[in-house]
């Protein structure tokens, strides 16, 4: 499978962001899905997310939806979305677009990040499967891969890649290298990890994206520029080896038990 991953560095203009995606897009025709990092027509602007939200309607997704059509190719992106209804809130989302244009559904970030996320973006209340190019994906936003149970319950849910949409910053870095490899391999699933870079609101991006194998292998990653990266990912490698099938072998329903320590603090 081809694929694309956009490290960049937004405008203040989600429409100038759309048309910057879309060019992209219609570059590398032979992409048949691109990734590109959290919140990234909007601006990684939390205290402004309301202001910067658009709507599912918006002309730039309708730029974005354009492009893949004509392409067709697949895309997820992240945008601050307006909430219907609400005019007092926005949720960290990723838009997923399927080949033909059609926007397949949008994933609400279930992790927020920090008080400043947790006071301007409402929480999504559940994680998502889509069907993109043929595959059953997962997208994740961002911090949500630092925690191993969204990405197990994907898995189960019978999701076949993990893509990640980040807005990741110093100094966590590490945590992400190791983050985006630990999911594909605990899971068994390729990963596609995009981050941004650049400086926004105080924070200076890292970079790091990245092409993991569903053996925790680092197949293709970019630097701490801005770049575009075109890699083939593999899909089908074989019948995975049944001794380290970790969703076939992991024991659920087991107890912890607890020591009960007595007072003064003696056993």
């Amino acid at each position: 499978m081809r694929v694309l991953l956009a490290q960049l560095i937004p405008d203040r203009s989600a429409e100038l962001n759309a048309e910057r995606a879309s060019q992209i897009i219609l570059d590398n025709p032979e992409a048949e899905i691109a990734v590109f990092p959290e919140l990234y027509l909007s601006g990684y602007r939390p205290g402004d997310a309301v202001a910067v939200s658009i709507g599912l309607d918006d002309a730039p997704l309708a730029t974005v939806s354009d492009a893949c059509r004509e392409a067709g190719t697949a895309a997820v992106i992240g945008f601050s979305e307006r909430l219907d209804g609400e005019s007092d809130a926005a949720a960290n989302s990723a838009a997923c677009f399927d080949n033909d244009g059609v926007l397949a559904g949008v994933y609400r970030k279930t992790h927020l990040f920090g008080p400043e996320e947790a006071a301007n973006f409402r929480p999504g209340a559940s994680l998502r499967i889509f069907g993109l190019a043929g595959l059953r994906v997962a997208p994740l936003i961002c911090f949500d891969i630092e925690f191993p149970e969204p990405s197990r319950k994907l898995a189960e849910a019978g999701a076949e890649l993990l893509v990640t949409v980040s807005a990741n910053m110093e100094p966590y870095l590490e945590d992400h290298l190791l983050a985006s490899r630990s999911r594909a391999l605990e899971n068994r699933l390729p990963h596609l990890y995009v981050n941004r870079v650049g400086s926004e609101s105080g924070h200076t991006f890292v970079g790091g994206s990245r092409v993991v194998d569903r053996d925790g292998r680092v197949a293709a990653s970019l630097g701490d520029e801005q770049g575009v990266l075109i890699a083939d990912l593999e899909l089908d490698r074989g019948p995975l080896n049944e001794d380290v099938d970790y969703l076939r072998h992991v024991r659920r329903g087991l107890r912890v038990e607890k020591e009960q320590q007595s007072r003064g603090g003696e056993r």
